[in-house]
C-alpha cells in the first residue's frame, strides 16, 4: 500500500467519523431504540410496559445502533480515503516514455 493511499484511508476515516458526528449521531439514537422496542414488542405480544428489562434491552439497542452507525461511517470514509489516495497515486506518477517501455519489455 502507498503512503497516499494509507494517509488518504486515515484522512477519510476521519472525515467518516467527523460525518457520523453531523449526520449519524441522531439516527443512530433513533433507529436503535425503535428498533429494540419493535423487537419487544413482539416478543412480548403487546404494549411494552416501562419495567428494568424494556429500559435494559433499550439502552442496548441504542448503543448497537449508535456503534452500527459509527462503524459504516468510519469505514466507507476509509474506503473512499484509499481510493482517493490511489487514484491520486495515478495522477501524479509520471508517464513512462515510449521508449523506456520498449527497453523495459526487452
Amino acid at each position: 500500500m502507498t503512503t497516499s493511499a494509507r494517509i488518504g484511508r486515515r484522512i477519510g476515516a476521519a472525515i467518516g467519523f467527523i460525518a457520523f458526528l453531523i449526520f449519524g449521531l441522531v439516527p443512530g439514537f433513533y433507529f436503535g431504540s425503535y428498533g429494540s422496542l419493535v423487537v419487544l414488542k413482539h416478543l412480548l405480544g403487546s404494549a411494552v410496559e416501562p419495567s428494568i428489562l424494556a429500559r435494559i434491552v433499550v439502552v442496548v439497542g441504542t448503543m448497537l445502533g449508535l456503534f452500527c452507525m459509527a462503524s459504516v461511517s468510519i469505514v466507507l470514509g476509509a474506503v473512499f480515503g484509499t481510493a482517493i489516495g490511489y487514484l491520486t497515486d495515478l495522477a501524479t506518477k509520471p508517464a513512462r516514455k515510449p521508449a523506456e517501455a520498449k527497453a523495459k519489455a526487452h
